[in-house]
């Protein structure tokens, strides 16, 4: 007898075509279990159709992540530019860090470089004010994607360390006590200089500063010629 597909325990469910629906299903787990637990078969258990009828509006988890990213960026109420070309560069890459870090599993989403071609409109359009910014400061196209590469390496590292390190309490505690008490301060004096506030420091969150100085150094660096 064929094994069906279909989840048992949800009879008399009506059979979910909406994309809407998928959605709001995939962020409710996502919320109540975490987006590392979901997956395309869970997820059908939760609107109880197969798996089957599911892989007709998702083709995998990776494609249902992103389709809930652009959802979410679609419904960021747009803030206007800057009109500096520096300073739009900066303001833009801001608002990716910001969108990316209220939900940093779209981080790990987007770590190929290839991302860029399943965006939406409303996500493109932070992609593209970087680039416009980096052109209307002296930067040819070419160079403007170089930019853009650079902040969103530096960004996306940014995002996932923090992602990693949220709830892990005992990671950097564990380590000050057997590491940072054994350091050779005559070999390594500039760790050891900090090392009773390397947690503290490590805490602090610099990231617009940083990124301000990262956007500085790369359009300088492109423009320099």
């Amino acid at each position: 007898m064929p094994r069906s597909d279909t989840p048992r325990g949800r009879t008399g469910r009506p059979p979910v075509t909406s994309r809407a629906q998928i959605l709001d299903a995939a962020r409710l787990l996502i919320d109540r279990d975490g987006w590392e637990k979901l997956t395309v078969r869970r997820l059908a258990t939760e609107l109880g159709i197969g798996t089957t009828t599911l892989y007709h509006h998702v083709r995998d988890k990776g494609d249902l992540l992103l389709l809930l990213l652009n959802e979410y960026v679609a419904a960021i109420p747009q803030q206007p530019l800057p009109t500096e070309p520096r300073d739009r560069v900066v303001a833009a890459a801001l608002a990716i860090h910001d969108a990316l870090a209220a939900w940093p599993w779209a981080a790990e989403v987007l770590t190929t470089d290839g991302f860029i071609g399943r965006l939406d409109a409303p996500s493109l359009a932070l992609v593209e004010a970087v680039l416009d910014g980096a052109v209307d400061h002296g930067c040819t196209p070419d160079q403007a994607v170089d930019v853009f590469r650079g902040i969103w390496y530096f960004t996306v590292g940014e995002i996932l360390v923090r992602a990693h390190s949220t709830g892990r309490p005992t990671t950097l505690p564990a380590l000050r006590a057997p590491f940072f008490a054994a350091l050779d301060a005559e070999r390594t004096p500039r760790l050891a200089s900090v090392a009773d506030r390397w947690v503290e420091l490590a805490a602090r969150d610099v990231f617009p500063e940083t990124l301000r100085a990262v956007v500085d150094g790369l359009l300088t660096q492109a423009t320099a010629g």
